[in-house]
Order: structure tokens, then sequence, then C-alpha cells
């Protein structure tokens, strides 16, 4: 991931429902998206320390949506191609306040 944090912190504000599968398939494969940073942080750092505004939010409702949830689903049901290491036990708090 090539974004800033406050990039990314406004993309999960825009995109609530795809912030959390994301965090979701963090949790099933105990890995991350980017190394230095986990989804689940990220969305806690939000709600405890305050992020962006992100302006427009994205409802994430229609079909085409919960076709991509759907096959992210059915993808976690099947083995990982790779070990998961990225970002785990990386105990890196975002600031302060997120402890």
């Amino acid at each position: 991931m090539f974004a800033s944090k406050r990039d990314v912190l406004l993309t999960l504000g825009r995109r609530p429902r795809l912030a959390a599968l994301y965090a979701e398939i963090e949790q099933v494969r105990d890995d991350s998206f980017c190394a230095g940073w986990r989804i689940t942080d990220l969305i806690r750092h939000a709600e405890n320390c305050g992020a962006p505004d992100p302006g427009i939010v994205c409802p994430d409702d229609g079909p085409e949506f919960t076709a991509l949830e759907n096959q992210a689903r059915a993808a976690l049901q099947e083995e990982p191609r790779k070990e998961p290491k990225l970002a785990r036990g990386s105990g890196r708090a975002m600031c302060d306040g997120c402890g």
C-alpha cells in the first residue's frame, strides 16, 4: 500500500463496509494488507483517536459489493496461498491514544 496513514483513514471512513470486509479477511487469515499496519488497527484508531472527516461515505449496498463479499468469503474457505506473517505481532501503535 502506497498511501499515507491519513489517506487510508479517509478511505476507511468513505468505504466502511469495504473496510469491515478487509478486517474480516485479516482476522481469518491472521495477516494484513500492509506490512506496517493492520486495517483492524486503523479502524480502532479512527474510532478512538479520531480520523479526518471522510466527507462522502459510500454505502456499498449494491449487488456488486454483495457479490464481492461472497467471493471473498468463499476464498477464505480455501487454504491460503502464502504463509501469513507480514504484520503479525508487529505491536506498533497508531498513536499514544491507541496503546
